[in-house]
């Protein structure tokens, strides 16, 4: 009997919201250029649908990036992957190969850092995930613990 306790913790509202300002920002730059070179070179308005269309492809690409790929930590019985970080450090290992978890602050946030039997080390800024920093602690002890053969008592 094989039981699948892969958790997925997926990026922050807020964190998603930056990032669609920035893709936001960068597809007005597109239409504010586009605009000026149709207005300066006397070119058909028309031509306007071109950076249009790259804006709604633009924005496409985001919800199917956010939606296929919107995770930041991947928990499994195996081991753990970290994405979307960084300087994560160590982006994956099995949960054999963890020495221990810790949490502290690193440039005034919270994070966990996993450190590494071979002396690597993963670091996961807690405020870059949706769900609450103890949550997220209680998941990951639970899973290294099943990780390493530990059992609860």
């Amino acid at each position: 009997m094989t039981t699948d306790t892969a958790t997925v913790h997926r990026l922050a509202p807020a964190v998603a919201a930056r990032l669609l300002g920035v893709v936001l920002c960068a597809v007005a730059v597109l239409i504010l250029v586009s605009t000026l070179l149709i207005a300066v070179l006397d070119l058909h308005t028309v031509l306007l649908l071109v950076p249009v269309a790259i804006t709604i492809a633009a924005l496409v690409a985001c919800w199917w990036l956010w939606r296929e790929r919107g995770w930041v930590v991947k928990f499994t019985d195996e081991g753990y992957r970290v994405q979307w970080v960084r300087g994560v450090g160590a982006a994956s290992a099995r949960w054999k190969d963890v020495e221990d978890a810790v949490t502290t602050t690193l440039v005034d946030a919270p994070v966990v850092v996993l450190r590494l039997r071979d002396g690597r080390t993963t670091t996961i800024p807690v405020e870059m995930l949706a769900m609450d920093r103890e949550a997220f602690a209680r998941d990951l002890q639970e899973h290294l613990q099943r990780g390493q053969g530990l059992r609860n008592f």
